[in-house]
């Protein structure tokens, strides 16, 4: 009886246990279902993570090539066109001769001024030989009168003495029409000089005003209105010219550098900022500046556009998201996913932003998971699912 009882026991103990474990079994398999119930339910967002970046921000410009000098080459006599040397399109240098003028009246009043020369020297050889022996017969006059007392007059010596005085003032004045009449002869040499038109710097003939023939006024007369002969620019160097917004006025320098790109001829290169006006001009509200090119093999050409980038800030290794994945306003906030796969909004100091950056100062590390996207569509504290973007874009 006793083997029965306890083999009885036995089998309730193990069916006891049996209907235990099988409970507990059921208890698992309802949490691991509504888990990933749970799970298949919560919302699926797009992520990704602050990275380091050289960021810049600027801005685009349309600019203008011209010459680095330019000007209208007139006479500045007054006369006829005897020859002229160049065209358009021809290279000259510093001194060369572009025109050659005849000026009759003033070869004339040349000639004249020689002769003024040639008559005052004469007129100073008399004077001076007037003046001579007037001073000897004073001299000798004077030395007689100090060996005998009495043996000249006194009006004989005063007499001698005012005409050497007079033959004197007579030499100084002829010497001073040489000099007058030299300088006049002069002046009329530099201005038949002039009769030749030189260029004033190396540069390139852009344009012909005037032929063989033509007459030309003096660009130094006030009361007309004098023809230039040619149009003279120099192309070797250039200005390429950009307006600079008045928003961005005050992050410009001398030697920033700046990214031209010419699409016309599909070439890109840097330059420096070479100068600015310092003022902003009131119609368009934006200030003048100015970079040099060179322009040796002449591959650029006055009048041509550009665009220039100019860049404002820069900084580098920043640490920095998508600039949609921030805030607007005077607190920015991202959205991350935490460690317990919830949104959460967090403060962060936004440095340089760019048009797809925004440099992260403080609130974000390298591995925090920023969410991207609109933010509508997600409840702060909910459990989202990451996924994870391959690069920036959605």
């Amino acid at each position: 009886m006793k083997l029965i009882y306890r083999f009885a026991r036995a089998l309730g103990l193990g069916l006891l246990a049996l209907n235990v474990a099988g409970c507990n079994s059921d208890s698992g398999l309802n949490t691991s279902i509504e888990s990933a119930s749970a799970n298949s339910d919560a919302p699926t967002v797009a992520v990704t993570h602050p990275t380091r970046e050289d960021l810049s921000r600027g801005v685009s410009l349309t600019a203008e090539f011209r010459p680095y000098q330019e000007v209208e080459v007139h006479a500045k006599v007054a006369g006829y066109v005897q020859q002229i040397n160049v065209d358009v399109g021809d290279h000259v240098k510093t001194g060369d001769v572009l025109a050659v003028l005849e000026i009759p009246e003033l070869e004339e009043d040349l000639r004249k001024a020689d002769a003024a020369v040639l008559t005052a020297g004469e007129e100073v050889k008399s004077a001076a030989a007037a003046f001579e022996e007037t001073d000897q017969i004073s001299t000798r006059l004077q030395a007689a009168a100090k060996e005998e007392s009495g043996l000249i007059a006194q009006q004989d010596l005063d007499t001698a003495a005012a005409r050497n005085r007079a033959n004197e003032a007579n030499l100084q004045a002829a010497k001073q029409r040489v000099i007058e009449a030299q300088a006049n002869a002069d002046r009329m040499q530099t201005l038949l000089s002039y009769s030749k038109i030189t260029a004033p710097f190396d540069g390139v003939v852009t344009k012909r005003y005037a032929d063989t023939g033509a007459l030309i006024q003096a660009g130094t007369a006030s009361e007309t209105q004098s023809m230039p002969l040619v149009s003279l620019a120099e192309l070797k160097k250039l200005r390429l010219d950009f307006p600079v917004p008045e928003s961005a006025v005050a992050e410009v320098h001398l030697g920033d550098q700046v990214e031209v790109d010419v699409v016309s001829l599909g070439q890109t290169f840097s330059a420096k900022v070479s100068r600015f006006s310092q003022k902003v001009d009131t119609s368009t509200r934006t200030m003048l500046a100015e970079a040099d090119v060179d322009n040796a093999d002449f591959r650029y050409t006055p009048g041509m556009y550009a665009t220039v980038r100019l860049t404002l800030a820069d900084k580098k290794d920043a640490l920095a998201v998508p600039i949609q994945c921030v805030s607007t306003g005077e607190n920015p906030t991202v959205f991350v996913l935490n460690n317990d796969h919830k949104v959460e909004s967090r403060p962060v100091t936004v440095g340089l932003e760019t048009s797809s950056e925004a440099e992260i100062l403080s609130g974000l590390s390298d591995t925090d998971q920023v969410v991207m996207g609109s933010r509508n569509s997600i409840q702060l504290g909910e459990t989202a699912l990451a996924k994870e973007m391959d690069g920036r874009k959605l």
